[in-house]
């Protein structure tokens, strides 16, 4: 038996490796699932949202405000009214102060939540005293009209729209009462000569509305000095509440009350009113 030449074992063996080399390259490489997945399955991350907008509409039509009416001094105390208004109507009153202490505690908390119960109802400061409450109901009124100047004063200008624009402006009623004029006139009326000293009233007035009535003379000295520092007070408190001279006198000061109202008649006369 012939041995086989080395030569054509390393020439067989170069043949073969050549063949395998082909053969391996001739065939399709299989497709990678994990390659095909990350190339073709790939999910896109969701596109960011639109940012909503906060808290919803801002744009309000009418906004909520609040006015705080002057300090009216009062026999008792002090009287003082806030209002919250939406637009031009009332939508909240409420006394800020008030009498307080012994019997005015009581009538303090009966009258106030009538009169501001009054004050949303009308809408204005004609509005009814509460009995047994002359004074706090006076010096009320008196914040409360303040209270409504202001806000008329402060009232934000409103666009018209197209159809009011048309429409004539409506006629001030006449139940709106008119702000008072901080340079009203002012009249004295006469003296009047009692038992216990002189007695002359001075009023303030806006038109022929009184809206300051005070004492510029009186009677002074001993017992007369206190009584006149308890009754003058109630008797300016009235003589603006009432607009008249028609107010009773004050228990106590029989006399002065008498010449007050002789004198405050005066004045009214002299004003017109």
């Amino acid at each position: 038996m012939k041995k086989s030449h080395p030569l054509r074992r390393v020439m067989l063996a170069t043949a073969a490796t050549v063949s395998g080399i082909v053969l391996l390259l001739s065939l399709k490489p299989g497709s990678d699932p994990a390659s095909a997945s990350a190339q073709g399955g790939a999910v896109q991350p969701p596109a960011a949202g639109q940012e909503s907008p906060q808290g919803g509409s801002s744009d309000k039509s009418s906004q909520a405000r609040t006015v705080t009416g002057s300090v009216a001094d009062t026999q008792y105390g002090p009287v003082q009214v806030r209002l919250t208004l939406s637009g031009d109507k009332v939508t909240k009153a409420e006394a800020v102060q008030a009498p307080s202490g012994g019997q005015s505690t009581t009538v303090t908390a009966d009258a106030v939540p009538k009169l501001n119960q009054a004050a949303v109802a009308a809408g204005t400061a004609d509005i009814d005293a509460v009995s047994g409450a002359t004074y706090t109901s006076a010096g009320y009124k008196k914040s409360l009209q303040s209270a409504l100047d202001q806000a008329a004063d402060s009232a934000p200008a409103q666009q018209p729209s197209a159809a009011a624009s048309k429409a004539p402006a409506p006629s001030r009623t006449a139940a709106s009462p008119a702000a008072p004029d901080p340079d009203g006139k002012t009249v004295d009326g006469d003296v009047v000569k009692t038992q216990y000293g002189p007695v002359q009233v001075r009023l303030t007035l806006n038109g022929t509305s009184i809206i300051k009535a005070e004492a510029i003379q009186a009677p002074s000295g001993g017992r007369s000095t206190e009584v006149t520092g308890n009754a003058v007070p109630q008797l300016n408190l009235a003589a603006a509440a009432t607009q008249s001279a028609d107010i009773d006198a004050v228990s106590g000061a029989t006399y002065t009350s008498a010449g007050y109202k002789k004198s405050l008649q005066s004045a009214l006369d002299k004003a017109g009113a």
